[in-house]
């Protein structure tokens, strides 16, 4: 079976990730924190983008028990990689990411030539176009792959019909503005998508789920985590 990307974001109810001014996304409260974990606990991997990662300087950590448990009696990591998508990897060794309890990859798409990674990268994986992407990913043994953002990242995926899953939080607050999830003035493919999960978090927030339907029928259903 090919590598699952699932986008897992908090979005306001008018498509936007941050308030206009821009700044690091302040959306979702306690319970999404819980749902954005259980995904990390799904993944065998993350990716996110580099603007992105600039901005929030961390990046989401599994801190439930259970979920950390499930985890070990999987024999996998406390928390999954972390694939920094960039072109140059010009990123701050400074930044706290580089001090938080995971793996850190560079994964640099396009034809940009990498002799090396920086020192605070596990190691550079090449991605010379975006098709390759599933492939890439089997290859290193990471087939549930969760997408932290930003949009770009998220536009790049959309366009290039990677995503397997939409996994968004509906946020009781409109922003307005152009910080949209997904970017203008790129064609997006006429992907179907089909309503899994659809429920209440509290405090206004709600959890809906789509999976891709491809040409050949409906995406099948990921194996339990």
């Amino acid at each position: 079976m090919d590598p699952q990307l699932r986008l897992v974001l908090a979005v306001s109810p008018d498509g936007r990730l941050a308030p206009p001014q821009g700044g690091p996304a302040k959306l979702g409260g306690a319970a999404d924190r819980r749902v954005l974990e259980e995904c990390l606990a799904w993944a065998d991997a993350c990716l996110v983008g580099a603007g992105t990662l600039r901005v929030h300087g961390t990046t989401c950590l599994i801190h439930g028990e259970d979920l950390l448990q499930q985890r070990r009696r999987q024999q996998r990591s406390g928390q999954p990689p972390l694939l920094v998508v960039s072109r140059q990897g010009r990123l701050d060794g400074a930044l706290p990411v580089f001090r938080q309890p995971l793996e850190c990859w560079w994964l640099a798409p396009g034809e940009t030539r990498v002799d090396q990674a920086p020192p605070w990268f596990r190691g550079v994986i090449p991605l010379p176009h975006w098709q390759v992407l599933p492939q890439t990913m089997a290859q290193k043994g990471w087939r549930r792959l969760v997408v932290l953002g930003g949009a770009q990242l998220a536009t790049t995926l959309v366009a290039h019909d990677l995503l397997y899953e939409l996994h968004l939080t509906l946020c009781p607050q409109l922003l307005g503005g152009g910080r949209l999830w997904l970017q203008e003035g790129v064609v997006i493919p006429p992907t179907l998508w089909r309503p899994v999960e659809s429920r209440p978090l509290g405090s206004g927030e709600w959890l809906c789920r789509w999976r891709r339907q491809s040409k050949y029928g409906l995406s099948p259903d990921p194996p339990p985590s």
